[in-house]
């Protein structure tokens, strides 16, 4: 049986994010989700921000942003967690593949996320993301699961990898 659930790991800035995309700008089926991507100013990352497919951008974590809930010096903003990120990865259409880039620290400091990924991994629907290489027992539940298929991406590989990836998103679950 193939694995549904094709999740990517390996360390910060190896390609992992541009290695989804490049899988799924190929794929002809509906998707929904979202990507992770720096914020920067004046040359220097301060926060990250959280950009659905279908636009819609919120904050993932800031430098400025006083929360309880931290990651290193960056203050996890729950709120566009909950309101942007959580409602992308519910599918709306029978067949269509869940984006998420990516299962980390900071996501999974909501509990909707964590509830939420893991009603959409137990789905019918196909996951496509990449997952934190290190992480808590949560992260590493979800790298042991059943149905997920974990692919290492490094330096080295990462470019190679795009069309075996492409294979396995168009096999039938």
């Amino acid at each position: 049986m193939t694995s549904k659930n094709i999740l990517v790991t390996g360390p910060p800035r190896c390609g992992k994010s541009t290695l989804i995309e490049k899988v799924i700008l190929r794929i002809e089926k509906p998707m929904t989700g979202f990507f992770t991507r720096e914020i920067k100013e004046k040359g220097k990352r301060v926060g990250f921000s959280i950009i659905r497919l279908d636009g819609k951008k919120g904050v993932l974590a800031h430098q400025n942003i006083r929360s309880r809930c931290r990651v290193g010096k960056y203050g996890v903003n729950l709120d566009d967690i909950d309101r942007i990120a959580v409602p992308s990865i519910i599918p709306m259409k029978p067949d269509e593949i869940v984006v998420i880039d990516e299962i980390g620290k900071m996501e999974c400091l909501s509990p909707l996320f964590r509830q939420t990924l893991i009603r959409i991994l137990a789905s019918k629907h196909r996951v496509i993301g990449s997952i934190s290489q290190k992480g808590d027992r949560f992260i590493q539940k979800i790298k042991e699961r059943d149905d997920v298929v974990l692919t290492h991406v490094s330096k080295k590989n990462r470019d190679r990898l795009a069309d075996s990836l492409f294979l396995e998103a168009q096999r039938d679950v």
